[in-house]
């Protein structure tokens, strides 16, 4: 769907906003907020439906919406004293005060409101539960920033990821393996997920696909690429390392991230919490961060984060790199404090003909409302839509 008003456009497909033919990077909520009112021009939309859209319903403050409904006008070259797009009536709601024209571009598939999870049988006996949509060449994500299907369903930022990929591909997403048992994390035994993805694809009825491989997602992908060549067209890892903190050069000093996980992972909203994820998106939005850290908060215990922290900090897969034969690309932010560009180089390096897109952002991996947000999506879009070479 594309909604034209003024001199912007509001593309719902891409999630982005042009105004005068120039992108204009802008929060999640924001972007919602904008298309709630692009859907009914004229309509008075009152305060509740703007909570229940743009934030679920939750509570929120008046300062929150106040601020929103401000960035909403500068986005669109609007301002609180004249109201030419976005006009306020009083202590009732707001109103889109200009003509919209729309397109629609999408299938009724497309407009689905809900996902729909089937299961397979993962090798530890667990059910596995993943979800298959959009129509296109096939694409296994492995691992994200939540990891959790629901949690990717209820969060803007996943949604805007997964609708841009389902318009392209048909997207296979599952749920980590359920894990209650905590060893070494040292030892890490990624042999059973690994597994987990064949029998996921082979459910699904994937026999040859493309893998994206996000933040840790990429110990399995790349032993699954190595263990099943013939079943892998192509490689993407975003935000990836070679070797995790602990193996690194130079590196000196407590955690900060860990310690940060250790002093409020447990209290919800926490100032500890947000920052730990902070370290990870310091460009924001902040309010999608504190999304993030909202689901991430009901996922995963103190204990569960830190083994995933300390597990990442242990890591290396430079020994297999060199029998990776797919074509892959890397996605790196050049200024990422977390897993610097020098990670990224290494990876690139050491898999043979890989190559390497740098990204100009610090946030690991980039969010809608970031200004290279689109051009991360167009590499990766791109890369795999390419001729498998097979």
């Amino acid at each position: 769907m594309r909604y034209e008003f003024a001199d912007c456009v509001l593309d719902v497909d891409r999630h982005v906003l042009l105004r005068s033919g120039e992108t204009v990077p802008i929060e999640p909520q924001v972007f919602d907020l904008l298309e709630l009112l692009a859907e009914s021009p004229g309509k008075l939309v009152v305060r509740d439906e703007i909570i229940e859209r743009v934030w679920n319903g939750r509570f929120v403050s008046d300062s929150t919406i106040s601020a929103r409904i401000a960035a909403a006008r500068r986005a669109v070259g609007d301002d609180g004293k004249s109201q030419r797009i976005i006009r306020t009536i009083v202590r009732r709601g707001l109103q889109m005060a200009v003509e919209v024209s729309c397109e629609n571009t999408l299938t009724p598939r497309e407009h689905r409101k809900t996902q729909h999870l089937k299961y397979a049988q993962g090798t530890n006996g667990q059910a596995i539960a993943y979800t298959k949509s959009g129509e296109g060449p096939p694409v296994v994500r492995v691992g994200s920033i939540a990891y959790d299907l629901e949690a990717e369903w209820r969060l803007p930022s996943e949604r805007a990821y997964i609708n841009a990929m389902e318009e392209k591909f048909t997207l296979l997403r599952y749920n980590k393996r359920h894990q209650t048992n905590w060893g070494d994390p040292r030892h890490v035994d990624y042999d059973g997920v690994t597994e987990d993805i064949l029998a996921v694809s082979q459910t699904a009825g994937f026999d040859r696909f493309a893998i994206v491989a996000e933040f840790g997602g990429l110990f399995s992908a790349l032993r699954f690429a190595v263990k099943y060549p013939e079943r892998v067209s192509r490689l993407v890892i975003v935000g990836g390392w070679a070797e995790g903190r602990n193996h690194r050069d130079g590196v000196e000093g407590p955690d900060s991230i860990r310690n940060l996980i250790v002093e409020g992972w447990q209290d919800p909203g926490s100032g500890y919490a947000v920052g730990s994820l902070l370290s990870y998106f310091p460009e924001g939005p902040l309010e999608t961060v504190r999304e993030i850290v909202g689901e991430l908060q009901t996922l995963y215990s103190v204990e569960e984060k830190l083994y995933q922290r300390d597990s990442g900090n242990t890591a290396s897969v430079l020994h297999l790199l060199p029998q990776v034969q797919c074509p892959t690309l890397i996605l790196h932010a050049r200024n990422s404090a977390v897993h610097p560009l020098s990670e990224a180089h290494k990876l690139a390096a050491g898999i043979p003909g890989a190559s390497l897109a740098i990204l100009e952002t610090a946030n690991h991996i980039p969010l809608p409302g970031n200004s290279v947000y689109d051009t991360y999506m167009q590499s990766l879009i791109e890369f795999l839509e390419a001729p498998d070479e097979n």
